[in-house]
């Protein structure tokens, strides 16, 4: 079951993103259903699945085929500037969801909801929602009385910043300090920081910058330490777990 999971898989990040170019989605895009370029996609998953599949299953295979051609065309339809990011994940779940139920289909399986959902991997879930989420939320309301000021002062500054880009970097600066701690390499948390100071050089080497330098080495000590303590405290309680 195993090697025709990746057998479809693969075919399907063959298909959808290694060899669909870019001019391609855009033709698709404007022509919709007329372009030739959507038959060409459909042929290239339909080639891909019978090479490695070795020309079997070939009811299954038609079955991805055709609803892969309709979910495309479904996106096709409703597909603007302000869905299409949506719509390419619900696009992808979908296509994903067929794999799986042809799948199904050749080899049944069981899903042990009891594993899934047991104690270990709940706790990792708890630690991973909290070292996202929580910790933004928890420096965001630490940090309060300095973000007006900083923000004032950002607008004025050349350039100014992407919107959300500090969110999104912290959750990612945690995770990986997060991973790193479980993964038992602490070295690799300090040249997270020193990657992070290399960068955040060029805004903070100016005078007239003290308090963003202050204001970001407050928030990046906050962000890794809730990181470090969040990854601790996982190791510990999952010991515990399996003791």
């Amino acid at each position: 079951m195993t090697l025709l999971a990746l057998k479809l898989i693969l075919a399907h990040f063959i298909g959808d993103f290694a060899l669909q170019p870019r001019h391609w989605v855009e033709h698709k895009l404007e022509k919709k259903w007329k372009s030739k370029y959507l038959y060409w996609h459909i042929g290239v998953h339909l080639l891909l699945l019978l090479l490695l599949l070795q020309f079997k299953y070939l009811g299954p295979v038609a079955i991805i085929i055709v609803t892969h051609y309709l979910i495309d065309l479904g996106k096709l339809a409703f597909t603007n500037e302000k869905n299409y990011r949506w719509l390419f994940v619900l696009d992808q779940i979908l296509h994903l969801l067929v794999l799986a139920a042809v799948l199904y289909w050749v080899t049944p399986f069981e899903i042990d909801f009891n594993v899934l959902f047991g104690e270990k991997n709940l706790l990792l879930i708890t630690f991973l929602v909290f070292v996202t989420f929580v910790c933004g939320i928890i420096m965001r309301m630490f940090l309060a009385p300095y973000i007006d000021e900083i923000a004032k002062e950002d607008e004025s500054a050349e350039g100014g910043s992407l919107k959300n880009a500090g969110k999104y970097i912290g959750m990612l600066e945690r995770l990986f300090v997060f991973g790193f701690i479980l993964l038992q390499q602490w070295s690799a948390i300090g040249l997270l920081i020193t990657a992070k100071s290399v960068f955040r050089f060029g805004d903070l080497n100016k005078g007239k910058n003290r308090k963003l330098t202050e204001y970001v080495l407050i928030g990046t000590l906050l962000s890794f330490g809730l990181a470090i303590l969040s990854g601790m405290a996982y190791q510990y309680l999952m010991e515990s777990i399996q003791n």
